[in-house]
């Protein structure tokens, strides 16, 4: 059995398939027990609503990853190029582009990397409000989503996008499509 039919179909975003490998499992089980072990340390939450936040963040973090990953999609589509899908796996998206699409233009593939980060930017400034309206008059489960909001896409999906990772055959990230792409025709 090959990793393509491994593969779970999700859902249909935007005209995009939403897939996931089994490692999005285990990665969200762990993300769920890191998140809730962080809750129970830095709040006053009881263990159930601990859990029941970890859970939360867990899916938002998810959303958050989508949400980048329709903002490479909408960009693709602008650029005629566009993507077939995305597959989420560990922590992870990954856009699908059609493996015979042949050579294309270095604007392309930058227009199509910024779109994920551009649109993050956005839920970024979004989860800034919240964040700064929740931090005193909500208590600590909302206080807690709010504020993983803020660093989730903070980090990982605004400033850590486009930071290339260390690994590039390892993993490849928009940063790492910028730094390959910037200042070629």
């Amino acid at each position: 059995m090959n990793a393509a039919e491994r593969e779970f179909q999700l859902f249909i975003v935007n005209q995009q398939k939403i897939s996931a490998a089994p490692s999005a499992i285990i990665g969200s089980i762990v993300l769920w027990i890191l998140l809730t072990v962080v809750a129970l340390a830095l709040t006053n939450l009881s263990p159930i609503a601990a859990i029941l936040a970890g859970f939360m963040a867990m899916l938002l973090h998810w959303v958050f990853e989508i949400t980048h990953q329709l903002g490479h999609a909408r960009a693709a589509q602008q650029t005629g190029h566009p993507m077939l899908g995305v597959r989420l796996y560990f922590l992870l998206g990954a856009s699908l582009y059609p493996a015979d699409e042949g050579d294309l233009p270095a604007s392309v593939h930058i227009r199509r990397a910024l779109g994920g980060p551009i649109i993050s930017t956005l839920v970024l400034a979004i989860a800034t409000v919240f964040l700064l309206l929740s931090w005193s008059s909500v208590g600590d489960f909302l206080r807690m989503l709010a504020l993983f909001a803020f660093l989730d896409n903070l980090l990982i999906f605004t400033i850590g996008a486009v930071i290339p990772f260390p690994f590039p055959n390892l993993l490849e990230n928009d940063g790492i499509t910028l730094r390959r792409w910037w200042g070629k025709k």
